[in-house]
C-alpha cells in the first residue's frame, strides 16, 4: 500500500465546509471589460448587479435549492459591498422569484434562512477605485434589512484610500485574519460571498500544504456568480496551519 497517497481522516468537530460564492456580474465589471480607465469613475461607487448579474443570481438560487444545499447552511458571510450582498440576498434569502432576472435583490426577509452577515474583513481590494469603497452602514441596514451589520467596523467606510491601492501582500494577510476569524465561529457548515480575488486568497491560505497540481485548480480565477466548494480541516494541534 502506498501511504503517502492515503486519504488520513480527521474528528468532524475540527472541520468545516465552506462555500465560495464570487457575486454576479456587477457594471463595474461590464465596463472595466470595455475600459479599465472606467473603473476609476466615481458614477461607479460602490457598483451594483449587472441585468445580466440579476439573471446569474436567480440561476444560481434555482440550484442551491434544488440541490439541497440551503437547507445544510447554517451561516452566510457577505462581503458588505452593494454587488455581493445582492449576491447574497438573492441566493440565500428567503423568498422565491419569479423567471426574468429582473429582482434588486435587496429588501428580503431571511426568516427561517440562514444568518447573513456582513464582515468587512472579506469585502474587496481596498482603494482607490470608487467601486470597492462602501455605502455608509445606516444606509445598508435601510436596503438590506435582513443582514446582520454588528460586525462592521463603523458608520462610514475608513478603509477605503483614495489614493492608495491595498497591496496584493496586505489582501493576503487580511484573508489570514478572517479566516482565523472563521475558525472562531460556531457553525460547520458556511457560505462565504466576496469578490474573485478575495477567495483566490482565501483558497491561498488553505491550500499551502495542497500538492501544486491540486493548489493550481482550486485556486483558478472565479467566474461571477460561481460556487466552490471545500472541507476544510484545522490541524492547529498537530503543530500546523487550518488547511484543506
Amino acid at each position: 500500500m502506498n501511504t503517502t497517497a492515503a486519504q488520513f481522516p480527521y474528528p468532524w468537530q475540527r472541520c468545516k465546509i465552506i462555500h465560495l460564492v464570487r457575486h454576479g456580474q456587477a457594471m463595474h465589471n461590464v465596463e472595466g471589460d470595455k475600459n479599465r480607465e472606467a473603473l476609476l469613475s466615481p458614477h461607479l461607487f460602490d457598483a451594483e448587479l449587472s441585468p445580466l448579474g440579476l439573471q446569474q443570481v436567480g440561476k444560481l438560487r434555482k440550484d442551491v435549492h434544488a440541490s439541497g444545499l440551503l437547507d445544510k447552511i447554517e451561516l452566510v458571510v457577505t462581503s458588505p459591498l452593494y454587488r455581493t450582498m445582492q449576491t447574497a440576498i438573492g441566493v440565500f434569502g428567503s423568498e422565491s422569484h419569479a423567471d426574468g432576472g429582473n429582482e434588486d435583490f435587496s429588501a428580503i426577509s431571511a426568516t427561517n434562512y440562514p444568518q447573513i452577515m456582513a464582515v468587512e474583513l472579506c469585502r474587496d481590494r481596498l482603494g482607490v477605485r470608487p467601486c470597492d469603497m462602501r455605502r455608509r452602514v445606516s444606509e445598508c441596514q435601510a436596503l438590506f434589512p435582513s443582514i446582520d451589520f454588528s460586525m462592521m467596523d463603523g458608520e462610514d467606510d475608513s478603509l477605503w484610500n483614495p489614493d492608495v491601492r491595498e497591496p496584493e501582500e496586505e489582501v493576503a494577510a487580511r484573508m489570514v485574519l478572517f479566516m482565523k476569524w472563521l475558525w472562531t465561529r460556531p457553525e460547520q457548515e458556511i457560505v462565504i460571498v466576496s469578490h474573485g480575488i478575495i477567495l483566490q486568497h482565501i483558497l491561498n491560505v488553505l491550500g499551502n500544504d495542497c500538492h501544486p497540481a491540486v493548489r493550481s485548480a482550486l485556486c483558478k480565477r472565479f467566474d461571477n456568480c460561481e460556487l466552490r466548494s471545500v472541507v476544510i480541516v484545522d490541524k492547529s494541534l498537530m503543530g500546523a496551519d487550518s488547511t484543506l
